[in-house]
């Protein structure tokens, strides 16, 4: 009983320290999706036109790619706390610069560096979290990475619904001395402020500190979150076998015959590439506006946003419960093919649009069964793509190489991210349906590519990663 006891505390220390990292994955959900509701009205406000506005949503991802990159050299030399506290203070700075731009190019320097803690955000999280779980419970709580993530995004949703509740239904409306979108760029400095306090609080991860020889606080560390019944000595040294010959890595240990880089490294780039270029965030950054253009009010469409990220919010639930049960490969197979479909079938309601102008409207049933499938192919990313890809990315690469590794993957991620982004309100108003079809084949592609390429990893330990 007392055993039992002890295994109860020492798990439920873990899922307190796993969850205020995963804190940096609701900033990232948080600052990523708010723009959501702001961009009608710094539209309005500065009197910018399309391509301005698109260029200030998507220039915050090139600050991510390169917050990315950096985040992960960064947690090798600094740890991974004290990084975590530097991509806090980024948060809050750049909230507050957000709130108060005096131009459309002063907003845009804001998002850079939002973006560049945002990149950060989403490397540390998932190597933290990665290095202090047990291997029995790696999946699901590196999966709570993507749970804050998609909460974030959800709160987003809900804080900038409310904020044009009270501004009468207008973001550009005031309340007090700001306009409703800057009380809403604002907001993130809350959770900004709690992301700084909890990585001052939490302890640094066991396998940073063998790595920089603190192994007396790296056996305490371990002790805290492995239990009783783990033998610290042999985890220290098992430790210690593979980080025996490591410096702090850089760009040239990456490489490899394969194109340049290691091909696990290869791997890694293309599962971040994929969980962008089936178009996922084309619903958190521009959902607000599409469901504008087809003749919903703009109180209404950050309601339906909301209800997406609920969606969104289920399927990682679901991800979580299966993540350590079915595996990594057989939730990405599934997700693949499941977003396959529902982005098809939103291709051919699309084709059903008309266009009047700048305007477009689609009928009955074509618009319903649009709102339909883009709410399952948010189901099938979150039950899969959202959690997995994050998961796999905090464990697949070689202890010896993972922050760098990861930093790299990442950064891709947000490149591909920010490629989707900026093209979308082109290609959408080029051809809408062919759009979603080309979504739909990145979709058929990551099916081909995971049944391919992709390992399993499930309860594997960190140390046998190569």
């Amino acid at each position: 009983m007392a055993t039992q006891r002890t295994h109860h505390e020492h798990l439920g220390h873990v899922l307190f320290i796993t969850a205020a990292a995963a804190i940096g994955g609701f900033l990232f959900g948080y600052d990523s999706a708010v723009i959501n509701g702001a961009v009608v009205g710094i539209q309005k406000h500065f009197r910018v036109g399309p391509v301005e506005i698109g260029f200030v949503v998507a220039i915050a991802l090139l600050g991510s790619a390169a917050g990315a990159w950096t985040g992960g050299r960064l947690a090798d030399r600094l740890g991974r706390t004290r990084s975590m506290q530097v991509a806090a203070l980024l948060f809050a700075l750049s909230s507050f610069g957000q709130m108060l731009p005096f131009a459309i190019w002063d907003l845009a320097l804001w998002r850079v560096i939002a973006g560049f803690a945002i990149g950060m955000a989403s490397v540390l999280a998932p190597a933290y979290i990665a290095e202090v779980a047990p291997a029995a419970y790696r999946g699901r709580l590196g999966s709570l990475q993507q749970l804050a993530i998609v909460l974030g995004i959800a709160v987003s949703q809900l804080v900038n619904y409310l904020i044009a509740w009270l501004a009468g239904g207008d973001v550009n409306n005031r309340l007090g001395p700001l306009q409703a979108w800057q009380w809403m760029l604002g907001a993130c400095a809350v959770p900004a402020v709690l992301y700084l306090l909890f990585a001052t609080i939490i302890p640094e991860s066991p396998r940073y500190l063998v790595m920089k020889g603190r192994t007396r606080q790296a056996r305490e560390v371990l002790a805290e979150v492995e239990g009783d019944g783990v033998n610290i000595d042999e985890r220290i040294s098992e430790i210690q076998h593979v980080l025996r010959t490591q410096r702090v890595p850089g760009m040239k240990d990456l490489r490899g015959r394969a194109f340049g880089l290691l091909p696990i490294i290869w791997i890694g780039i293309a599962l971040s590439a994929f969980q962008q270029f089936v178009g996922i965030n084309v619903i958190f950054y521009y959902s607000t506006v599409l469901w504008q253009s087809v003749g919903i009010n703009q109180s209404d469409s950050l309601l339906i946003s909301f209800s997406s990220s609920i969606i969104n919010i289920i399927g990682t639930f679901i991800a979580i419960s299966l993540v350590d049960k079915i595996g990594r490969r057989p939730l990405l197979l599934i997700g693949s093919a499941g977003m396959a479909v529902s982005l098809a079938t939103a291709a051919l309601a699309f084709s059903a649009a008309r266009v009047v102008g700048d305007t477009v409207t689609l009928p009955d049933p074509q618009g319903p069964v649009a709102l339909i499938a883009a709410n399952v192919f948010v189901l099938f990313f979150a039950l899969s793509w959202g959690v997995v890809v994050w998961v796999l990315l905090g464990e697949m690469f070689p202890n010896r190489i993972r922050a760098s590794a990861l930093g790299l993957a990442a950064a891709a991620q947000w490149l591909a991210n920010w490629a989707i982004t900026v093209s979308f309100p082109a290609l959408s108003a080029w051809n809408l349906p062919l759009t979603y079809a080309g979504y739909a084949f990145f979709a058929l592609l990551s099916f081909l590519f995971v049944a391919r390429w992709v390992k399993e990893t499930k309860g594997r330990k960190l140390e046998e990663m190569g």
